[in-house]
């Protein structure tokens, strides 16, 4: 039995909880949506996927991804809610001999962009948001880091975590690299109507940085479309988009509009990748039903 999920902070907390309810020995199997939906993953019988989409050979599943939805019977719980944590621990909370309220709460928070903007801006002053912002979501593998969080997590409350001196290295290099990060998403988004567009198509390096800054430097975005070269050889494009959490007037399913282009994700928050010989064609498309702002969900 393996729990599989994918590493953002999300599926950290997951894991956390699946160990706890569950009699795993194995390590986790850290995967990306891309790999899941692109069959490229060896899951096993009594495999748990978690924040995830299904595969038919899994054991149990537990997700809340508007567009990961099935219509089938399965062992588990599929949910629209604010985490996949959430869900597993309201599921199993009988099972539990630790307090995991305030850990899953601030995991709701964190999934669901339910935050404030000083949190955003000063994410030191606030501990779970900035332990999340050690996890970088697509950027290099860091398995090691993940399954050290994972084991803190579970045996140790929060400020014992900031306390370990790995991971209180990785908060400070954390604030350093917002601070950075403001600095290249000045200098390479453009406002066109209310859609922000992050381009770092012309960096060698794509740097890390908080995900939610972006809307505070353009408070007149209802939404963002972030594009990047997935690697070195640009042969793949990656897009993300992410509604405003400061101004929310973006109409848009963003996990459905990128379903058209092999992608998924929430309503608020999706992404995708594709060939890069195909950009020119697809994210005007994108930009363009952005920028209508009409609701697509009845399409």
């Amino acid at each position: 039995m393996r729990i599989v999920t994918r590493p953002d902070f999300d599926g950290i907390v997951c894991a956390v909880l699946l160990y706890e309810a569950m009699d795993i020995m194995e390590p986790v199997k850290w995967v990306e949506p891309n790999a899941m939906q692109g069959g490229m993953v060896d899951i096993r019988k009594g495999d748990i996927i978690a924040n995830l989409p299904y595969d038919d050979r899994c054991s149990f599943w537990f997700d809340h991804h508007y567009t990961n939805r099935i219509y089938r019977s399965f062992n588990g719980v599929f949910k629209i809610a604010p985490s996949a944590a959430g869900i597993i621990f309201n599921h199993y909370k009988d099972r539990f001999k630790s307090d995991y309220e305030a850990l899953v709460s601030a995991t709701d928070k964190i999934d669901a962009a339910d935050l404030s903007e000083d949190e955003v801006l000063h994410p030191e002053k606030h501990d779970y948001v900035m332990l999340s912002m050690t996890v970088v979501n697509g950027g290099e593998p860091d398995e090691p880091y993940w399954n050290r969080l994972v084991d803190l997590l579970r045996h140790y409350d929060i400020q014992h975590v900031l306390d370990v001196p790995d991971v209180k290295e990785r908060c400070r290099r954390a604030i350093e690299q917002n601070d950075q990060y403001a600095i290249y998403l000045k200098k390479n988004t453009r406002l066109e109507k209310h859609v922000s567009i992050t381009d770092f198509r012309n960096l060698k390096d794509i740097p890390a940085g908080n995900r939610f800054l972006v809307y505070s430097l353009f408070p007149d975005s209802f939404v963002n479309l972030r594009i990047r070269y997935e690697k070195k050889d640009k042969g793949m494009t990656a897009v993300n988009i992410g509604h405003s959490i400061f101004n929310r007037r973006c109409n848009v399913n963003a996990g459905l509009l990128l379903a058209d282009f092999g992608g998924g994700g929430h309503r608020g928050a999706a992404s995708t990748r594709f060939e890069s010989s195909h950009a020119d064609t697809y994210l005007p498309q994108i930009i363009d039903a952005l920028q209508k702002n009409e609701n697509n969900e009845n399409c």
